[in-house]
């Protein structure tokens, strides 16, 4: 069941240093909590910083659309879309770090983040949607209760924050 009154969403147009302050406080739960986004553990406060740096440069650039999810703590999820791609594929965006802090999970964040975030594609102009996860993870049950077309298992693709290879599923979203 949703519980939408705990946290709301919103798409950021541009990022402040106290909402990216907030990014990588969700980014850090995220990997001490072993999910595989990209970082090893531990993952240092500067490293997550200058990666929400790096995004923050992305969104101000129009290269990147980015969602967060705020609950009375302060920012709990994100999800961004990778816009900027080849100049063959306009209609095309790329679906990246969807995070959940641990304190809101199991309360249909998630799936709301997953929502908007097809919505901001449209309004985007986007009708392709492509994404990774790891293979067997939480994640790849709810792209697939989404929707979402599972394409197949690259195995092997990353490491865990903790060490030990992954395979990761791939999925693709057509939006109407």
């Amino acid at each position: 069941m949703m519980n939408t009154t705990s946290w709301s969403l919103r798409r950021l147009s541009a990022v402040t240093d106290e909402q990216i302050a907030g990014l990588a406080d969700v980014l850090i739960d995220c990997v001490e909590g072993d999910a595989s986004v990209s970082f090893m553990h531990p993952l240092s406060r500067e490293r997550a910083v200058a990666f929400w740096r790096g995004v923050a440069q992305g969104v101000a650039a129009g290269e990147r659309a980015l969602l967060v999810a705020e609950d009375a703590q302060g920012i709990c999820g994100t999800v961004q879309l990778v816009l900027a791609q080849a100049e063959n594929q306009p209609h095309r965006a790329d679906l990246a770090k969807m995070l959940v802090h641990r304190r809101c999970r199991r309360q249909g964040l998630g799936e709301a983040l997953m929502r908007a975030a097809e919505n901001m594609a449209r309004d985007c102009g986007k009708t392709l949607l492509v994404l990774d996860t790891v293979t067997g993870d939480k994640g790849e049950r709810l792209y697939q209760r989404l929707g979402w077309q599972r394409v197949g298992v690259i195995p092997g693709y990353a490491l865990l924050p903790r060490g030990g290879l992954v395979g990761t599923t791939v999925f693709y979203r057509e939006l109407a």
